[in-house]
């Protein structure tokens, strides 16, 4: 039995399953520089998720609100604060253990909350590193909220903690420390549609043809792509042109039987992916099926 993952648009209740892309390193990868400030009819859709990341040397993990991108930085929240905890129980490698995990989830769920009640802020996201816990927060006011944190931190007395405050009116902090990279934000993805044939019933054993999608701006940078990837095994499945692509109008298709776990999925896809920026190219995304036999 077969059904189809394509990176894409979400139908839900069809057969096709996808999950968005687009055009992520023409999007991500001037990030700073169209970061505009907020417009009052703009909405936020929060779009929790995760990545790991080597900060300083040491694996790292950092969950962040992807959606604050759409309408950061806000005016009125000129100041990134930070809340730091110490683990207590933490893994050998410095990220959060899963005996300690819900006690740091309710350190954290509390001092959200109360700082939310008494303050204008956005919680944007955390960093676990070198076994500690790290919150950070964009709020108005850079007075008063050491009362909070500490009235709050009360109800945790074995967990040692600081915090901090400054400047940050364009959120360098959100978009240069926490928001992943072109080619991390691309990782996401690939997890995200792993997950999908997870829970399609597929146990990731069986290799299959996996279908990729790049645009370039010419059939000269297109041509340059195929000829760097000519001993991998891939087979061209359409090769085209088309205008109304915009900036990329010219297409490739192509194929290869490959292994979908999402180390597998990671290696290849951002091999072309990076193999595709390096040609001038458009990585647009992969589809393959889902495979319950």
């Amino acid at each position: 039995m077969k059904r189809f993952i394509i990176i894409g648009l979400i139908i839900i209740g069809a057969i096709i399953i996808a999950i968005t892309m687009g055009l992520f390193d023409k999007i991500l990868g001037k990030q700073k520089e169209e970061v505009q400030k907020i417009e009052t009819t703009v909405t936020h859709k929060e779009k929790w998720d995760f990545y790991f990341i080597n900060v300083d040397d040491k694996l790292s993990s950092i969950y962040l609100d992807l959606g604050l991108k759409n309408i950061a930085p806000i005016k009125s929240q000129p100041n990134v604060m930070w809340i730091s905890i110490k683990m207590n129980n933490p893994r050998e490698d410095g990220l959060s253990s899963q005996e300690e995990s819900s006690k740091l989830f309710n350190i954290e769920d509390k001092l959200v909350d109360a700082l939310k009640q008494k303050f204008d802020l956005t919680f944007v996201g955390r960093l676990t590193s070198d076994f500690k816990r790290d919150l950070y927060f964009y709020i108005g006011s850079s007075t008063l909220y050491e009362k909070t944190i500490s009235e709050t931190m009360v109800i945790f007395p074995d967990y040692q903690f600081d915090y901090g405050i400054k400047e940050d009116s364009d959120w360098g902090g959100y978009f240069d420390f926490l928001y992943p990279s072109p080619q991390q934000y691309q990782s996401i993805q690939n997890r995200l549609v792993v997950e999908q044939l997870e829970k399609g019933g597929d146990k990731l054993e069986k290799e299959r043809q996996v279908d990729h999608w790049i645009f370039f701006k010419t059939d000269s940078d297109r041509e340059t792509f195929l000829v760097k990837i000519k001993n991998e095994g891939f087979g061209i499945v359409l090769s085209d042109f088309d205008k109304s692509f915009g900036e990329f109008p010219y297409r490739l298709h192509i194929k290869r039987v490959d292994k979908v776990d999402l180390n597998s999925v990671d290696q290849y896809v951002l091999y072309l992916w990076n193999l595709a920026n390096e040609c001038n190219g458009d990585y647009d995304g992969w589809e393959t099926s889902i495979e319950k036999e």
